[in-house]
């Protein structure tokens, strides 16, 4: 995986459960969960910062290249 999501481990550092930030950032539960696993496939960028407006982080906190593309990524050449 490309980008790794730090999603859960800053909501522990923030004493937040996942459902207290779906209702701050209006967001679905279901959606949420997509991006704390690292599976989405794409994320808006008001989401992201709105995430990090309520949790107080950086995006670069929320959010980490791990320096490797993925597969789908490196067959076509890009």
């Amino acid at each position: 995986m490309a980008i790794e999501v730090h999603l859960d481990e800053i909501l522990k550092k923030k004493n937040m459960t996942s459902k207290e930030l779906c209702g701050l950032v209006s967001i679905t539960e279901a959606n949420l969960s997509v991006l704390r696993s690292g599976k989405a496939k794409g994320v808006r960028f008001n989401t992201i910062n709105k995430i990090c407006f309520y949790l107080q982080c950086d995006v670069g906190d929320l959010l980490k290249f791990d320096g490797e593309l993925g597969e789908e990524e490196n067959e076509q050449g890009i």
